[in-house]
This record gives C-alpha cells, sequence and structure tokens, in this order.
C-alpha cells in the first residue's frame, strides 16, 4: 500500500513540475519556476522514499534480525537534504532576480496554480492518511512535502497577484515570494527531521503503544504486573525490551514458557511488533 502510495506521488509530482516550469518560463514568472524546482524535488525524493520502503520492508533475516526498518529513518533524512537543497537555490536565485530588472509575470500564470494548490492539498492529505495507515516515517515526510508545495504555490499566487495588480516596479513581488517559500520548505524539513532523528536515537515517545503492550501481557496467566517496558521503532515496526514480574515460586521453566506466552501475543495482537526481548522477575509483592 504504502509503495503505490508513492509511485502516484511521483508521477503527480512529476507532472505538475513540468507544467509549471513551462507556465513560469512562458509567463515570466520565477516563483513559478521556483515551485517547479520544488516539484521536482518532490520527485526526487519519492523516488527515493519508495526505495527506501522496498527495503525497509523487507523481514528479518540472519544478518539483520532486527528487520531493516532503520532505512526508513535514512531515506527521511535524504528527503530533508534534497529540501534544503532545493530552498538554498530558490533563494540564490530569487535573490539574483531581485537585483536584475525583468517582465511582470503572465496573468495565466494564477490559473496554473490555483490548480496546482487544489492538486497537491490533495495529495497531501491522501499521503497522510495512507502514513497513519501503516505508520510509516518517510511517507509521513513525503507528505509534508506535498503540503510544502502547495504551500510554496500558495506564496507564488499571492506574490504574482501583487506584482500583476500593482503593476511595473513591483515586479520583484513573484521574487520575494519565492523567497518566502523558500523559507517555509527549510521549516517542513525540520518538522521531517525530527521525528526521523527520534527514531534513530530510540527516543521513549509510544506511551500509547507502551500501555497497550502492558494490558496485552497482563492477560497472560503467570503474569502478575509489567515493570520496565522500552520501545524502539524501526520501520513501521517496533522492537520491545519488557519485563514481567511472576511469582518468585515458580519454577525457571514455568517462568521461561510464560514469556514465551507473552512475546507470542504481543507478535500477534496487530501492534506492528516483531522483536521483544523479555526479562522475567520474581514479582516484589510475592517476595515480601
Amino acid at each position: 500500500m504504502g509503495i503505490s502510495t508513492v509511485k502516484n506521488s511521483i508521477l503527480v509530482s512529476f507532472l505538475l513540475a513540468i507544467v509549471k516550469g513551462v507556465a513560469g518560463i512562458l509567463g515570466n514568472s520565477y516563483a513559478l519556476v521556483a515551485d517547479a524546482l520544488e516539484s521536482m524535488s518532490d520527485v526526487v525524493s519519492s523516488i527515493v522514499v519508495w526505495l527506501g520502503l522496498k527495503y525497509a520492508s523487507k523481514p528479518p533475516d540472519q544478518g539483520h534480525p532486527y528487520g531493516h526498518g532503520r532505512a526508513e529513518a535514512l531515506v527521511t533524512f535524504a528527503v530533508v537534504g534534497v529540501l534544503l537543497v532545493t530552498a538554498a537555490f530558490i533563494i540564490y536565485q530569487s535573490v539574483i532576480n531581485i537585483l536584475t530588472p525583468h517582465k511582470l509575470p503572465a496573468d495565466f500564470t494564477l490559473i496554473v496554480l490555483g490548480i496546482v494548490i487544489l492538486v497537491k492539498e490533495a495529495m497531501y492529505r491522501h499521503v497522510l492518511l495512507k502514513s497513519k495507515k501503516t505508520n510509516s516515517t518517510s511517507l509521513r515526510a513525503d507528505a509534508q512535502h506535498h503540503r510544502s508545495d502547495a504551500i510554496t504555490s500558495v506564496s507564488a499566487f499571492i506574490g504574482i497577484s501583487l506584482a500583476i495588480f500593482l503593476g511595473p516596479g513591483y515586479e520583484a513581488a513573484d521574487d520575494w515570494s519565492a523567497i518566502i517559500a523558500a523559507f517555509v520548505i527549510i521549516y517542513n524539513s525540520y518538522r521531517i527531521f525530527k521525528p526521523a532523528w527520534g527514531e534513530i536515537m530510540d527516543e521513549q515517545n509510544h506511551p500509547e503503544l507502551i500501555g497497550k503492550i502492558n494490558d496485552c501481557a497482563r492477560e497472560i496467566p503467570g503474569v502478575i504486573d509489567t515493570e520496565k517496558c522500552y520501545v524502539r521503532k524501526s520501520g513501521v515496526n517496533y522492537l520491545v525490551d519488557l519485563h514481567l514480574e511472576v511469582d518468585g515460586a515458580i519454577t525457571v521453566f514455568d517462568g521461561h514458557e510464560i514469556a514465551h506466552m507473552v512475546e507470542d501475543k504481543l507478535k500477534s495482537c496487530g501492534l506492528g511488533i516483531i522483536y521483544v526481548s523479555m526479562h522475567v522477575e520474581p514479582s516484589r509483592l510475592k517476595t515480601l
């Protein structure tokens, strides 16, 4: 499901980039050309996301017992890199254009941008919904890329409108809107980077999932309570370290069997858990 979503993103972004690029050149609007560059960066980043998802979705093997999910976070960093390079180029070219006299943009560029804004916002909502269903960091990054593209298009629309409405002497409004769009891209890059960095650093920010894990474990006969529970996100899956409390009077064999039952239940309860490390402790309640 995630890979087909990315393929659709690539196709839509490529077509929009061509339309915006041609309209920007013919309509004398650098804001629209900059928007086309942003769409082309969408294409590049979506291809990177697609390749990353294909690799990250591979099941665990002997060389990678924890799976291949961390590739997703690395792919997200690559997307951020593409965004930042695009933003830097837009700012650089916009400054040059501001310092160089040029013609006003054509009226038809506004029609093109209006259509682009609607399409990109629809793509953002579609990809974001898929990212929530699959719990994919890279799909979420791809969704934010569509949103940043929609925002840059809105900025271009405003800049071109001002230039056309105010007339000669205000041609640079088009270029200033491109600069504003570039800073929006930089801000979105930070928003994309932060959760991926947290994933790489094993940030403990899964309170709802930890609650479900504890509840699920306590349903197994023989489990008195759970103590420590740490969760690491790996792509769309999770790795869990869990401490179980059992009756201190039972045998090691029985404790081992309880731990296995908990592991099997956690892996099959639909929470996306592919690995469970268990530590069995005698219950403090029983030993006092």
